[in-house]
């Protein structure tokens, strides 16, 4: 859950980090809380939209219909054209946009889609939008580095204490320094296994 502009917006999860899904419906409450689903239904029925929709499933769906994408472009004009999620998923095998009825249900889809949607309902929303969406993969790209800094440090300890325990226990005096360093990485190799 993010809350660009204090309206919360539900993220999903559908399988990995790069597949995440945000709501359009909490994005179009932004608009108007009362009918979020006549707001997409109005994006949604726009020729520009319908474009956007078909050409991202041509780059991310090998099953799209770009046959029936096209006719919901011829009819896109009319006044009476209404399109909603459900049937835009049903007539082209879309995958950039999920409909759920019921509980936990919701429309939600992709990020490109969804800050596509969410520019249309208001640019300085959309920009809120995208700011909550990257912070929180913002503050785990810095626990990943503080982590990494912290096995940095604990390896240079160790390896000064690797290296005094090895000089001290198993290197005699008379060897070589080539006979030294074979020692040393031997030593090392086993610590290793």
């Amino acid at each position: 859950m993010i809350q660009p502009k204090g309206v919360e917006v539900s993220l999903f999860n559908a399988g990995n980090e790069n597949d995440a899904l945000i709501s359009l419906a909490d994005i179009a409450k932004y608009k108007n809380p009362e009918a979020p689903a006549d707001i997409i239904k109005n994006w949604m029925r726009s020729r520009s939209t319908i474009e956007y929709l078909g050409l991202w499933e041509q780059m991310y769906n090998t099953k799209f219909n770009n046959s029936a994408c096209t006719e919901l472009l011829t009819v896109s004009g009319s006044n009476s054209f209404v399109l909603s999620p459900k049937k835009w998923i049903e007539e082209t095998n879309a995958i950039g946009i999920v409909s759920k009825a019921g509980r936990y249900g919701g429309t939600y889809a992709r990020t490109d889609i969804a800050f596509e949607f969410a520019m249309w309902v208001s640019a300085e929303f959309r920009l809120y939008l995208i700011k909550d969406y990257q912070q929180p993969k913002e503050k785990e790209s810095d626990a990943q580095k503080l982590e990494w800094d912290v096995r940095r440090e604990l390896a240079k300890v160790n390896y000064k204490i690797h290296t005094d325990a090895v000089k001290e226990n198993f290197i005699p005096e008379q060897l070589t320094k080539s006979q030294v360093a074979f020692k040393y990485a031997t030593e090392t190799w086993l610590c290793l296994e």
